[in-house]
């Protein structure tokens, strides 16, 4: 199963800090790690919120734009993963692992899979679906 793992924003991301070179070194070993252990399907850091944009929609498709800063910085998300493990409690000792300071939070949620859908999944859904994920993965070599 997967699981999306997310950091959570807090003051030192949303003001664009950057980590350290032994921060970065920390979290390129754990990588590492996750890499190696065949959990890590992708990662990547968020940079602040402050060059980021909502989009709302309203009736009729009608869409409103609120550019960044977005208040609230515990509530943002700074970085994820994306990765295949065997359960939650799986996931969630690998992040008890990772090089996070005291204070830092991270949210795991588990990947709707199509089996979760149902029958409302047609097989039309799922080909069109199957299709879709191949194409990405070979704009990704």
């Amino acid at each position: 199963m997967r699981f999306m793992v997310m950091v959570k924003a807090n003051a030192d991301t949303e003001a664009g800090t950057l980590p350290t070179r032994e921060q970065l070194a920390e979290m390129g070993a754990f990588n590492e790690e996750l890499v190696k252990a065949g959990v890590m399907l992708a990662g990547e850091g968020l940079q602040d919120s402050s060059k980021g944009a909502r989009v709302r929609f309203g009736e009729g498709r009608s869409t409103t734009v609120v550019d960044g800063p977005f208040a609230e910085a515990k509530e943002l998300i700074a970085g994820f993963w994306l990765w295949q493990v065997s359960s939650r409690e799986e996931a969630i000792e690998w992040v008890r692992r990772a090089p996070f300071l005291p204070g830092d939070e991270i949210e795991i949620r588990q990947v709707f899979e199509a089996e979760d859908f149902g029958e409302e999944f047609t097989p039309e859904l799922r080909e069109q679906e199957e299709r879709l994920r191949e194409q990405v993965a070979g704009q990704q070599h």
